[in-house]
C-alpha cells in the first residue's frame, strides 16, 4: 500500500514552530533504537541474564512495535470496510466498538471522519475512548492544552 503522506506544514503548522518537537524529530531513529534497547536493559536488570535482556527486547520492544503497527493497519483497513456508519459522508469509514480498546478508541473511525479536529473519537458512553481519557488526564495535569472537542450542537 502506497500513499502520499500529508504535508505537515498544512495540517500541523503550529507543531513545526515548536523547537523542542523539532529537536526530537531530528532524532527519530535514535528514539526507535531506544525503544528497543531500553526494554532489553530493563529485562537484563530484572533478571540479570542475557535471556532476560532478550525477553525485554522481544516483548517490550519488537512485539510492542509490531502490535502498534498492526493496530494502525486495522484502523485503516477494517474501519473502512466493516462496522456502523452513523455519519454519512463521502468516505466509507466505519465505527468498530470491538477494536476500541486495542486501538485506544481510534476504531470509532466514522466519528473521526465526521469531526477530524476532535480529540474525542468515542462520542457516547458505549464508545470506549482510552486515548481521549489520556488526553484529558494530560490536560488536567497541564501537559496538554487547547484540546478540541466536537461541538455539542
Amino acid at each position: 500500500m502506497r500513499h502520499d503522506y500529508p504535508n505537515v506544514m498544512v495540517y500541523a503548522p503550529d507543531l513545526t514552530r515548536q523547537p523542542a518537537l523539532q529537536r526530537w524529530g531530528r532524532h527519530y531513529h535514535r528514539w526507535i533504537v531506544l525503544g528497543l534497547v531500553l526494554p532489553a536493559a530493563i529485562g537484563f536488570a530484572w533478571d540479570g541474564t542475557a535471556a532476560g535482556a532478550l525477553t525485554g527486547f522481544l516483548w517490550g520492544g519488537v512485539v510492542r512495535m509490531f502490535v502498534v503497527e498492526h493496530a494502525i493497519s486495522l484502523i485503516n483497513s477494517v474501519c473502512h470496510r466493516f462496522g456502523r456508519q452513523p455519519h454519512a459522508g463521502r468516505d466509507n469509514s466505519r465505527n468498530n466498538r470491538w477494536l476500541a480498546l486495542l486501538t485506544w478508541g481510534e476504531s470509532h473511525h466514522n466519528n473521526h471522519h465526521a469531526v477530524p479536529a476532535s480529540a474525542a473519537f468515542g462520542w457516547s458512553w458505549s464508545e470506549l475512548d482510552p486515548g481521549y481519557w489520556l488526553i484529558l488526564a494530560l490536560q488536567r495535569s497541564g501537559l496538554a492544552w487547547d484540546v478540541r472537542r466536537r461541538s455539542s450542537s
